[in-house]
This record gives structure tokens, sequence and C-alpha cells, in this order.
């Protein structure tokens, strides 16, 4: 694929978890990815070594995707290493699991800082960037219909994600750029099987009629359709990705 054709992928949330697989899924299709990473810079550059390796071109960007400074710069960053950004993955997340009464107001500061206010900020430089034909994917939770107990917070902070998405893809009408929402249910990264009993694994599991938990690669494919080009004619949804939970 030559250069000025590459399409070029930030993805936050990139170095574990769905996020990674996402970057690799968008990199063994020809996108140019940037690996966008809280603190794990080993995990991060082990997925731009992955990439690489297969002969993908990726580089990994360290930001706060709260801080709008941070945000400009991975930005930044992108247009500097592959010339533009023409899908934008905002894959990074914060979770707490507590029940209403008993959940610390710190730690739901904490929580809405990364999911709501991170995704503001990640799709104001979204909006400003992403060039025409591109596609911007935010990251909700099927747990926003499923409204299972302990998880109050983080179901909140999700919702405010659904809302952003539906309405930046009205805001942007005539740039050609589609905005989208993923939804998962119960997958088996490290963020949802943290301090969860085998018991607790078992019975969501059998909640989907799959009877098994998600794989980071069946969210990554969803996300590979929207900002490919097969999903062009799907803008301003929330797609539940779960296997068939309800």
């Amino acid at each position: 694929m030559s250069a000025e054709k590459t399409r070029v992928a930030v993805v936050t949330g990139a170095s574990r978890g769905i996020g990674r697989a996402t970057a690799t899924a968008l990199a063994a299709r020809g996108d140019a990815v940037v690996i966008g990473y809280a603190n794990d810079t080993a995990e991060a550059d082990a997925a731009v070594t992955e990439i690489t390796g297969g002969g993908g071109r990726a580089i990994a960007v360290q930001a706060d995707v709260a801080d709008e400074h941070a945000v400009a710069g991975l930005f930044d960053e992108a247009e500097r290493a592959f010339g533009g950004v023409d899908a934008v993955v905002h894959a990074a997340a914060r979770m707490r699991l507590s029940t209403i009464v008993d959940l610390d107001l710190a730690e739901l500061d904490e929580l809405h800082r990364t999911n709501i206010r991170g995704t503001f900020v990640i799709n104001q430089q979204a909006a400003r960037r992403v060039r025409s034909g591109g596609a911007i994917v935010n990251f909700s939770t099927s747990v926003v219909g499923l409204q299972f107990p302990t998880y109050g917070a983080y179901a909140a902070s999700k919702g405010a994600v659904e809302a952003l998405t539906l309405i930046l893809a009205r805001e942007l009408r005539g740039r050609d750029v589609t905005v989208n929402s993923v939804a998962p249910g119960p997958t088996a990264t490290a963020l949802f099987l943290d301090g969860k009993d085998e018991a607790t694994i078992e019975r969501l599991a059998n909640q989907s009629p799959m009877e098994r938990l998600g794989d980071p690669q069946d969210i990554a494919n969803v996300v590979a359709f929207l900002t490919g080009p097969e999903g062009r004619w799907v803008n301003g949804q929330n797609v539940r990705t779960n296997g068939g939970v309800v």
C-alpha cells in the first residue's frame, strides 16, 4: 500500500485488552497505528513490536486521555509520524465496582475523569483532526442496558459516552466522518476479570446464548468494520457487541 493511501488510526488504551486487539487488527489490514497508552510503557512497546514484526507500521505515544494538552500532543505525534488521522478508537477506560451506597466519591471522581472527561477530550481532538472519510469509535458497555448491581458508577459514565457519541455524529454533519460507540458485554480482559472469582466469571459467561465470555478479538472485529469502508453507512449508533446477553 502506498504511503499516501495508508489510513492512520489512533487507538487509546492500546497497550492491552480490547484496545491492543483493535490496534493489531487495524494494523493487519494496513492501517498505520498510534498506540496510545497511560502508564505501561513495556506493554505499549510490546504492542508496537508485535505490529512492526508482522510488517505493519506503529508507534507508541504516552498520554493521559483526560489531559487536553497531552491529547493534543498525541494527535500531533500521529500527524508528524504518518501525515494525518483517519480513525480514532477510544478504548481507554477505568472501572470500579461498588454499590452506590458504598462507593468512595474520590473513586467516582477518578472514574469519571477518565471515562467522561477523557472521552470528551479525545473526541474534541478527533473532531478537529480526523480527515474526510474517517471514523470515530468510542466504547460504552452493555451494562448500561443490563443494569447489573455494583456497576452504577461505571455504567453512568458509559451512559454519558453514548450520549456524547450520538451528539457528535450529528455535529459532524457534512464532514463525511462517522461516529459510533461499541458496547461490549462480559469480555475476557484484565479490566473485566480483575477481582472476580471463578463462579462469578462462569455465571457471567453463561448469560450469553453463546455460553462464553467475549474475546477481545470479537470486539476488535466490530471496530474494524466500523472504521473500514464496509461500515461507512453506520453512523450515530451504539452497537451492543455482547453475544446476545439481554
